[in-house]
């Protein structure tokens, strides 16, 4: 089938997506959720706001808030936006509400999307098998960026790679593009004096580079949305 693969940015791209659509946020939102499933929360649901998140903790006793606003843990959460800063003994078996600047963002604003996957370089081939095995005509990659209104050349690479994989011609020195982001999108996860907020062992866990061979498809349901790991070892041949 011949499919239309389109690249949109930001919130406004969200907006503009159709078909399935890939939202993708590397530093952190959609590395982290990868992160909770393969440490054992039994489901993660991405929210759009602080408050919704509070009131949704309420209903669910036991379940835990996750996220930022401005890359700062929110405050009255349980944990940050942070991947290194999350152990498998924190969210086994935990129901999570997650809401970012950017990532979720994303989610709530794709309301013209077929289909909606979350994408990152952690998954990134993953993701490219799930598109080939549902065989869509259209096919919109969203980089969500920085707060959803700022370019993030991470988001971009995740998307070119996807595209690349789909088209056939696999980028051949990834490794070399992920190196050049610590100088040219990610250097906050460098800098000592943001290191509260950015750790730099984030880095290296968002940007490792098809560690995971699932991908989490967003859905509604009667609560709000809710994200559902496929695992896609049958074909990626693992």
């Amino acid at each position: 089938m011949s499919r239309e693969i389109r690249i949109l940015e930001l919130i406004e791209g969200a907006k503009e997506a159709r078909g399935l659509t890939v939202i993708i946020d590397v530093l952190r939102a959609f590395s982290l959720e990868c992160y909770l499933y393969a440490d054992g929360a039994a489901l993660v649901r991405p929210v759009g706001t602080v408050e919704d998140g509070f009131a949704l903790r309420e209903r669910f006793p036991g379940s835990l808030l996750v996220g930022e606003r401005g890359g700062k843990m929110c405050e009255g959460f349980d944990f940050g936006n942070t991947p290194s800063g999350i152990r498998p003994e924190d969210v086994m078996g935990k129901l999570i509400f997650h809401t970012t600047s950017a990532g979720t963002q994303g989610i709530v604003n794709a309301k013209d999307a077929e289909e909606i996957i979350t994408g990152s370089l952690v998954n990134a081939r993953a993701v490219a098998a799930y598109i080939r095995a549902r065989d869509p005509e259209t096919v919109s990659l969203v980089c969500m960026g920085n707060g959803g209104v700022r370019t993030a050349p991470e988001d971009v690479l995740c998307a070119e790679y996807i595209k690349s994989i789909l088209e056939g011609h696999e980028i051949p020195d990834m490794a070399s593009r992920i190196e050049n982001l610590k100088t040219h999108g990610a250097e906050h996860f460098f800098d000592p004096a943001k290191s509260e907020i950015y750790p730099s062992a984030d880095f290296p866990l968002c940007t490792a580079l098809n560690r995971f061979p699932f991908v989490l498809r967003v859905d509604r349901d009667g609560t709000g949305w809710k994200s559902t790991r496929i695992d896609m070892q049958f074909v990626l041949g693992e």
